[in-house]
């Protein structure tokens, strides 16, 4: 997705005036279900955190940090489904964003360092399939392990990712071109993410909304990058309204921690 024709960026296709990109977990979830599943059926949080660390202060790449992860993880796929949609929540206001979304012509392009499968499953959970069908979702996959026969077999899975940099999938890749097109063509650009998977796609967009007392809000401060916090989707509901009608600019909205 590197052309400027808006032919080939699928969020424009209805000719929206605002496009929302926004992370999926611990950003459309309560909890993130890959940091879940390392911490109960992986090799915990105590790893898991210094993982994150040495990718947030630049010592290691999110891609291997990540695949380190996914691969302490043995239990088999359908299982590890079965677990998330027993334990992993939806943002409580993220049902009223989507539905309002879809009334304003707002596309909702869901950019994830997860895994499609995974997203897919939770979000048919949470919304129905219909609905979720109806979402773009730009993420990684999940491979039979080589050597196995079956996802659904002990240590059967692995992840495949999207893409060759070192966050396993660019974000900012997928935002660029919006961002690229010609101000007659250009929509207004949305982001709203929560940790280290969320680096790459901080600067991309015109207002960034970033969780708060998360990780992304660390990166954001050092590298000076504007942005304004929230706690869930009904904070990003009441800014994103002003901002469509006309109360408040993006560059206004952008106030930093709060």
């Amino acid at each position: 997705m590197g052309s400027n024709d808006s032919s080939s960026l699928p969020a424009l296709a209805t000719n929206p005036k605002f496009v929302f990109f926004t992370d999926f977990d611990g950003t459309i979830t309560q909890q993130d279900s890959n940091d879940f599943m390392t911490d109960t059926l992986g090799f915990g949080p105590a790893l898991r955190k210094k993982g994150n660390e040495s990718v947030l202060f630049g010592h290691r790449d999110f891609r291997d940090s990540f695949s380190e992860m996914l691969d302490s993880i043995s239990t088999p796929f359908d299982q590890c489904i079965e677990t998330l949609l027993k334990n992993i929540t939806l943002d409580p206001g993220f049902k009223e964003f989507f539905h309002w979304a879809k009334e304003i012509n707002m596309p909702i392009v869901i950019l994830s360092g997860g895994m499609e499968p995974v997203i897919r499953a939770l979000l048919a959970h949470f919304l129905g399939k219909e609905e979720a069908d109806s979402l773009q979702i730009v993420s990684n996959q999940v491979a039979v392990r080589p050597g196995k026969k079956s996802l659904n077999e002990e240590g059967g899975w692995m992840i495949t990712y999207h893409d060759d940099s070192g966050f396993g999938h660019d974000k900012s890749l997928e935002i660029r071109p919006y961002a690229n097109l010609p101000a007659d063509q250009r929509p207004v650009l949305f982001y709203a993410g929560d940790g280290v998977s969320d680096l790459s796609a901080a600067k991309e967009t015109d207002l960034l909304f970033a969780k708060a007392g998360k990780d992304l809000i660390t990166y954001c401060e050092k590298e000076n990058v504007p942005f304004t916090t929230f706690h869930d989707f009904t904070e990003i509901l009441a800014v994103v309204k002003d901002i469509v009608a006309g109360k408040v600019t993006v560059k206004e909205a952008a106030v930093g921690r709060k």
